[in-house]
């Protein structure tokens, strides 16, 4: 019987870390916008179809990738990259930038893409080595809250048994991962309020219903949710990004357009925050004689909450791979979203970060979405580690 062990995975890794690092590249070169990454999921299945892994297509630029184990059925486990770049200009002034004009990866979704191709060759290479199966899915639109929905919805996410996924951290230094228990990631909820009032001279606003005034009023009492209906060891955003109203100095705006955002650790709070948004935006239009014409609200991802022994499990696997003192297990928790979340939903799992920060080099010390984000490319193989031996030690395949 073959036994794999973590020296000979440690050992294939950085055989073809090189491959790795020019998929990279590639990428970064020829970034594309959530929900247009046609041209990346094309040369994602090139790589697959050159290792022999079967695929699905999901929506228009996602794929589900298979690798079954040939020593008989078992458990199902999900390893997922997300694909899409932002729409934001790469002025890192690498000899790998960007050639898509105002479109840049500057949040690592490039690495994310190629460590999972680097660990899909290596899985592949030891499908006789264990049971059950493991998909890769590389997934669009996590920037807009799109992609994951569409695993999820599609019925893709059905039968697997654990979920596992990474980021890589530009603000945690190389050579140290992360596993952090419970909720690590906020949700992200977008709302859309319109009002609508009634036009008048501003020299006859008692003819008038003032939808400036009542959006205005709607956006200060919005504050009020978190200061004084949520409880303080609860961190709650209630984030107002556009109020738009009027066309003249001089006429009352029978119309104004409110869009924010709601940020939360757990569904209840979630759940009952939004409720009080829509409430209040009510009452408050009301109280102004005006009204809501309109409230929407689009679920971009729910809170990410890592289940406690799939991260005791990651934290194991770490530590194997980088030494215990170089596995951060209590990172603090951020308010921005992603939409893994959907996945854990659907299965227990655990969503790590890589670091990817090098202490000696200003260009990899750039925060996320930032026009001169880069990593230190050493963090590929870890990222790519993490994801083959996680896999294996949860099919217990990994000695």
């Amino acid at each position: 019987m073959t036994v794999v062990t973590k020296q000979s995975i440690k050992a294939e890794i950085q055989e073809n870390s090189d491959n790795v690092i020019a998929l990279r590249r590639h990428f970064h070169q020829y970034p594309e916008a959530s929900l247009k990454e046609f041209e990346t999921i094309k040369r994602i299945k090139e790589e697959l179809e050159k290792l022999a892994i079967p695929y699905e297509a999901v929506g228009e630029t996602g794929a589900l990738a298979t690798i079954t184990g040939k020593k008989g059925t078992g458990k199902t486990i999900l390893l997922r990259a997300d694909i899409d770049a932002l729409e934001l200009e790469d002025a890192t002034g690498k000899n790998y930038q960007s050639k898509n004009p105002g479109l840049n990866h500057a949040c690592g979704h490039d690495g994310h893409a190629a460590a999972l191709l680097g660990a899909a060759k290596v899985l592949k290479n030891h499908e006789e080595d264990f049971s059950g199966s493991i998909k890769l899915a590389f997934q669009p639109a996590e920037e807009i809250g799109a992609g994951a929905c569409q695993f999820v919805e599609g019925g893709f996410v059905e039968n697997v048994d654990q979920v596992f996924g990474i980021h890589l951290d530009s603000s945690i230094p190389v050579g140290k991962l992360v596993a952090t228990k419970g909720a690590t990631n906020a949700s992200c909820d977008i709302f859309k309020i319109e009002v609508e009032g009634l036009s008048s001279h501003v020299a006859q606003p008692n003819v008038g219903r003032d939808a400036v005034l009542a959006a205005a009023s709607i956006v200060v009492e919005l504050q009020k949710i978190a200061a004084r209906e949520v409880s303080p060891l609860d961190p709650v955003v209630v984030g107002i990004g556009v109020l738009d109203a009027g066309t003249r100095y001089n006429i009352v705006a029978n119309h104004a357009r409110i869009e924010g955002t709601v940020r939360a650790f757990s569904h209840e709070t979630r759940a009952f925050v939004l409720k009080r948004v829509e409430e209040i935006s009510e009452q408050v239009a009301e109280a102004h004689r005006t009204k809501i014409a309109s409230f929407h609200i689009h679920d971009a991802a729910g809170p990410l909450i890592n289940d406690d022994t799939a991260t005791e499990l990651a934290q194991e696997v770490a530590a194997e791979i980088v030494g215990r003192d170089n596995v951060v297990t209590d990172h603090i928790k951020s308010l921005g979203a992603d939409d893994f979340a959907d996945f854990l939903l659907k299965a227990p799992g655990v969503y790590g970060r890589v670091g990817t920060r090098n202490l000696d080099n200003l260009d990899t010390q750039y925060g996320h979405h930032h026009e001169k984000f880069d990593i230190d490319e050493a963090g590929l193989a870890l990222a790519t580690e993490f994801h083959v031996c996680y896999a294996l030690t949860y099919l217990k395949s990994l000695e």
